[in-house]
């Protein structure tokens, strides 16, 4: 019964939300208003096929990041979130973990910065929800699963990214990523994906366990960054942590001073999106 539940919930969800009010193209004929199986599939990062068959009540017991990849999408509300849930078979998130819930005031923002790129991550700095914009400039994030949206564990154990850095760029970057990321596990300690999170770095990465074990203290702030992409070229643009402390999360706007030639490389990509780029991870 709840799976028949979670089924109709999730169409009569999907039916609600229009395609623009989601950043997305309403071109096309159109049975319904709402979003297209596939188009959910697109902004939840998931299968359409696991959607249909959530859908049709033939998968029972999705995951919690799958229920919070979902409830964001169609831009759930707190009560519709924590429904969805339970409708899942799964207790709504606690304060012990880490939040990835979208406020609307966030989800209102990223709809105005359509020209900009724009990635939002949680205290654990794992990708919540990127822009077009985002995936043109740092390459196209959405098959990305499990920690591999993780920004920590990207840059210690992922494929090289985009982003420049000298020696000593790197070595600033990696200390402040570690040192909040210990700020995090202290203020979420029964999280179970953060603590499995640390110690898969702390097992596969020397460089993290030696951050990790020498105690270092800072956070990620705003920086300068260089881009080398593959079809414009290099980009310096000025990347902007903007810091939600009711939801603890972290929106990363990349922008560039009017009129100079970074700018005019991030108006040709918001032309090119990311029909001829190679994705790579976030950086």
């Amino acid at each position: 019964m709840a799976t028949t539940e979670l089924g109709r919930a999730l169409r009569r969800w999907r039916d609600r939300v229009a395609p623009r009010s989601a950043g997305l193209p309403e071109g096309g004929r159109r049975r319904a208003a709402g979003l297209r199986r596939e188009e959910l599939a697109m902004l939840a990062g998931i299968s359409v096929d696991y959607i249909v068959r959530l859908e049709q009540g033939r998968a029972s017991s999705p995951s919690s990041q799958v229920v919070e990849a979902l409830a964001r999408a169609l831009r759930l509300d707190p009560d519709e979130r924590a429904h969805l849930f339970l409708l899942a078979g799964l207790a709504p998130p606690g304060p012990e973990t880490v939040p990835c819930y979208l406020t609307p005031s966030v989800q209102r923002l990223l709809d105005r910065l359509v020209d900009t790129p724009v990635v939002v991550l949680d205290a654990a700095m794992t990708l919540l929800v990127a822009n077009r914009m985002y995936a043109a400039l740092m390459g196209d994030p959405s098959g990305q699963r499990g920690f591999a949206r993780n920004r920590v564990w990207n840059h210690f154990l992922g494929p090289p990214g985009r982003v420049r850095h000298t020696p000593k760029e790197r070595r600033e970057f990696e200390t402040s990523l570690v040192s909040e990321l210990r700020s995090v596990a202290g203020r979420y300690p029964a999280d179970p994906r953060l603590r499995e999170l640390i110690d898969e770095l702390r097992a596969r990465s020397d460089r993290f366990d030696e951050l990790w074990d020498s105690g270092a203290v800072g956070r990620v702030e705003s920086s300068v960054k260089t881009i080398d992409h593959p079809d414009v070229g290099p980009l310096t643009l000025d990347c902007d942590v903007l810091r939600v402390d009711t939801n603890d999360l972290r929106i990363l706007v990349y922008s560039a001073e009017p009129g100079s030639e970074a700018a005019e490389k991030l108006r040709l990509l918001s032309v090119l999106g990311t029909q001829s780029l190679t994705p790579h991870g976030p950086a």
